[in-house]
């Protein structure tokens, strides 16, 4: 049952002393704020940060350098050239390799041309798998599919940039043919990247054909730029990186104690880093502003004590009354559950607010802040805030309430 006179006492109280109330709950109230406007803003990075990383979380690249240790008679400083032979050897003799995605680059002083426009532009072979290595979003059309591959067609998927300077906004390029050094290419498909940072516009300029087309025509036979891989679920990143490079040392005749001879990226180990980054910004928020409440919680503690004070005689005539140290406790911790609880939601809704506001507005106006998304709240975020507002106004009340339950009826009636 809901105690009506305890609440009227809570608001006369409250009432009585306004400012000193407001002053008071400030303290919670900004803590509150602070906690949801950095845990907002530090998602607001992930977000961005998380927006620009296009590309799988644990995918592997490996590509080779020149050897910087002789092995076999083999001299340091020689190159080794990646082949379609190795392609077939890591699927075969690596069963955690779930994507292999190889890709070559059409090198040297060209231009693409259609009818009387051209201009420079970069030329990727690529395989089907690598979309599911660096995701693009395909604006018309398709990408490079197995058929293309197998039967080495002159197909192209071209980039906005592309689109923009060979066909102009009016021109549907799909099914047009584009000059690629000589040689005519049907675009069967355009896209747009995913990422807008640099990698993003880089992207833009980009023509994709099939690999094998690349090798055959452009005089690339048998070769190999790079290799992009994924390992399989629950296969950490690290093991299929190590295989791959042991392999290609043994059939390249590297030595083993040379770190030089292949270079690799292990994305996923970056991920994890970046993760643990956000972690850590979340923690400092939580910490920043557990102190701010805490804080708060001090000063509302004090008020308590002083309101105790105030009333000791009123206190002592509860009890001679036969009021219980229960009921006294709990009026205490109640009128302190009602400041903290007021400040600490008021403080939600507003820290809550200006998080919506901003990402309503970056969302409506499509503001790029650069590495900044848009923020937002977690549910749970939201929960534990509400949680951490009830121990705390508990916490405030629990030191004057237990002066007050030990405050002596004969004491406190002569009290003046």
């Amino acid at each position: 049952m809901i105690d009506i006179d305890k609440w009227t006492e809570i608001y006369s109280t409250v009432k009585r002393h306004k400012l000193r109330t407001a002053l008071t709950a400030f303290g919670v109230f900004w803590g509150i704020f602070m906690l949801v406007l950095l845990l907002g803003a530090g998602k607001g990075l992930e977000n961005g940060v998380m927006r620009d990383f296009n590309v799988a979380k644990n995918a592997v690249f490996v590509w080779t350098q020149r050897t910087s240790v002789p092995y076999k008679g083999l001299k340091a400083g020689r190159f080794m050239q990646l082949t379609n032979d190795d392609m077939a050897a890591i699927k075969a003799s690596i069963p955690e390799v779930d994507v292999l995605a190889p890709r070559n680059q059409l090198n040297g002083d060209f231009t693409v041309s259609k009818d009387t426009k051209s201009s420079s532009f970069t030329v990727n072979g690529e395989y089907p798998e690598m979309l599911q290595v660096i995701p693009l979003h395909i604006d018309a059309g398709r990408f490079v599919n197995d058929r293309d591959i197998k039967d080495r067609r002159k197909t192209a998927v071209i980039g906005p940039r592309v689109v923009e300077v060979l066909f102009g906004k009016e021109v549907n390029p799909i099914g047009e043919y584009i000059n690629i050094k000589g040689s005519y290419f049907l675009v069967v498909g355009t896209f747009k990247p995913v990422s807008s940072d640099e990698d993003g516009q880089h992207d833009a300029q980009v023509i994709y054909i099939p690999n094998t087309t690349l090798q055959q025509t452009f005089n690339q036979p048998n070769k190999i730029g790079y290799m992009a891989l994924t390992p399989k679920p629950g296969i950490p990143a690290s093991v299929v990186e190590e295989k791959v490079k042991t392999l290609l040392m043994q059939r390249h005749q590297v030595a083993p104690t040379d770190l030089k001879a292949i270079g690799s990226n292990n994305v996923e180990e970056e991920f994890k880093n970046v993760q643990g980054l956000f972690t850590g910004i979340a923690l400092f928020s939580w910490w920043v502003s557990i102190g701010t409440i805490m804080a708060g919680i001090v000063g509302v503690g004090n008020i308590m004590l002083i309101v105790v004070k105030e009333r000791t005689k009123e206190i002592g005539i509860r009890k001679a009354l036969g009021a219980t140290p229960w009921s006294v406790i709990s009026l205490i911790i109640q009128e302190s559950l009602v400041i903290t609880g007021l400040a600490g939601y008021v403080g939600l809704l507003a820290g809550t607010a200006v998080i919506a506001g901003i990402d309503y507005a970056m969302t409506e106006h499509e503001i790029k802040l650069g590495l900044f998304g848009n923020p937002e709240i977690d549910v749970t975020i939201a929960l534990t805030a509400l949680v951490v507002l009830v121990v705390a106004g508990a916490l405030a009340g629990l030191v004057p309430a237990a002066k007050a339950a030990r405050v002596n009826p004969v004491v406190a009636l002569r009290d003046e």
